[in-house]
């Protein structure tokens, strides 16, 4: 991937590229995330050339702390398997870390760095006191027990532990690691250190002091980022045709606030393929397959007649008005993009970490399709952990509206960030280009304010 990522024309940048190429080069996805910033920051620079004195964007490019560590765990049948764990310490000029764990067999260090550099300006964007972090493991949960994950959790936590704190430290949940998996490892790092401190872990169920519309946070803020857009364009997201990808809690929550406003949802997907209904997805039917059944979607078309599933496919070539990439990085590529345009997609809004590809991107440029990256789109999920550690802290719960209308805020708030900077800088309408800026004067005005630390 770096190979194919021009250096940025500013010359202090172009040296911090160089350097960071050297550095990371086995790193693709950080390298990715990390361009996509940079290659925003010219005019920044030329009106604060101090922070290259400073050195700030290298500092933002080095993580704080990475730690990586075995877990070792036995299995049902008395087999212990071994895996890796990561949790890395991104910046921490805001705030605590702040950062979900991710549990799937594609994880790797570079996984991890990747999202945890994304994670500093999507924190940033929220306004909120929370750095930039994240972790995980290549641990696959498919096809485990429930003792086998549990097993899993405790070993997790057990080297984990002495690393977090309510004022550390925080992971919450993402990929493969739900409010389930949160309980263990939460069960686990109070039976260690002999402390009930909530607001180590957010994602609780509420009965350990979760918040209320956590797990539909991410889904629900991305849609309510796609409506500030529509608006700001003069229109409302409340008909037309949307396809969703992936059908875990972002996807799934996505779906459904699509369709409390009056979104017609035709498609999504899993990794096995997509499932079609052209009458609309009935979201209760979705909720069992992959909430209480665990099952796949292949599964769904025994409830709805009309609908079909397509083994291996995308969603993308199903015609749409808006797409709302919900899955994984890289996951919507130039063909894809071309096949949205072409059927007449006019808005697409990143619900998962950077799915959607350099080519992609550029492609929604040049066609005018409105397009809302990850770190501003998706940060509702990060906006309400922040909150729930704000309820924790006060020994506070609030109702599911008073948190839902926060977020609500939370997600204007960020849209109007975007656009301002974008708009500052003679970029109108280019939501990349004023979220990745937003995102930066916040976090960089912190770390200049430390001195060099």
């Amino acid at each position: 991937m770096a190979a194919i990522m021009e250096a940025p024309q500013n010359p202090y940048l172009a040296s911090v590229w160089s350097d960071l190429t050297q550095r990371n080069q086995h790193d693709p996805l950080f390298l990715q995330a990390a361009h996509e910033v940079m290659e925003s920051l010219e005019p920044v620079l030329n009106e604060n050339p101090e922070i290259a004195r400073l050195g700030v964007v290298e500092r933002l490019c080095e993580p704080e702390r990475q730690v990586i560590f075995r877990v070792a765990w036995m299995d049902d049948a008395e087999r212990v398997h071994v895996n890796r764990g990561y949790r890395i310490g991104f910046n921490s000029a805001l705030g605590p870390y702040k950062g979900g764990l991710r549990f799937h067999p594609s994880v790797t260090l570079d996984t991890i760095k990747f999202l945890g550099f994304e994670q500093i300006f999507k924190n940033s964007l929220t306004g909120l006191p929370i750095g930039g972090g994240k972790g995980g493991s290549d641990f696959d949960p498919k096809g485990k027990s429930e003792t086998e994950i549990m097993r899993f959790c405790q070993a997790f936590m057990a080297e984990l532990f002495r690393y977090l704190g309510a004022m550390t430290d925080v992971p919450a949940g993402d990929i493969g690691v739900g409010g389930r998996e949160i309980g263990y490892l939460f069960g686990e790092y109070k039976k260690l250190t002999q402390r009930h401190e909530m607001g180590v872990l957010t994602g609780k169920s509420a009965s350990l002091g979760g918040s209320l519309a956590r797990k539909e946070a991410t889904g629900f803020g991305t849609v309510y980022f796609a409506r500030e857009m529509r608006r700001a364009a003069g229109e409302e997201l409340d008909s037309g045709r949307a396809v969703v990808s992936g059908s875990g809690n972002v996807a799934l929550y996505c779906i459904k606030k699509l369709q409390d406003l009056g979104v017609t949802v035709v498609a999504c997907s899993d990794s096995g393929g997509t499932v079609v209904d052209p009458d609309g997805l009935d979201f209760d039917c979705l909720k069992l397959l992959k909430e209480t059944e665990r099952k796949r979607l292949s599964e769904y078309p025994r409830f709805r007649k009309r609908a079909e599933f397509h083994p291996g496919k995308k969603p993308w070539s199903v015609a749409c008005d808006y797409a709302f990439p919900c899955a994984t990085q890289n996951e919507l590529d130039g063909d894809d993009a071309k096949q949205l345009i072409a059927n007449g997609c006019k808005l697409v809004a990143e619900g998962a970490n950077m799915p959607c590809t350099p080519e992609a991107v550029s492609a929604f440029k040049e066609a005018g399709v409105s397009f809302g990256p990850a770190k501003a789109v998706n940060a509702g999920g990060v906006a309400v952990s922040a909150l729930e550690m704000r309820q924790n802290a006060s020994l506070e719960s609030w109702s599911f509206n008073e948190v839902d209308e926060e977020l609500q805020r939370i997600m204007a708030s960020i849209h109007t960030s975007c656009r301002n900077f974008a708009e500052r800088y003679h970029r109108p309408g280019d939501y990349p280009f004023g979220a990745n800026v937003a995102g930066f004067v916040r976090v960089a005005e912190a770390v200049r304010a430390y001195g060099v630390t």
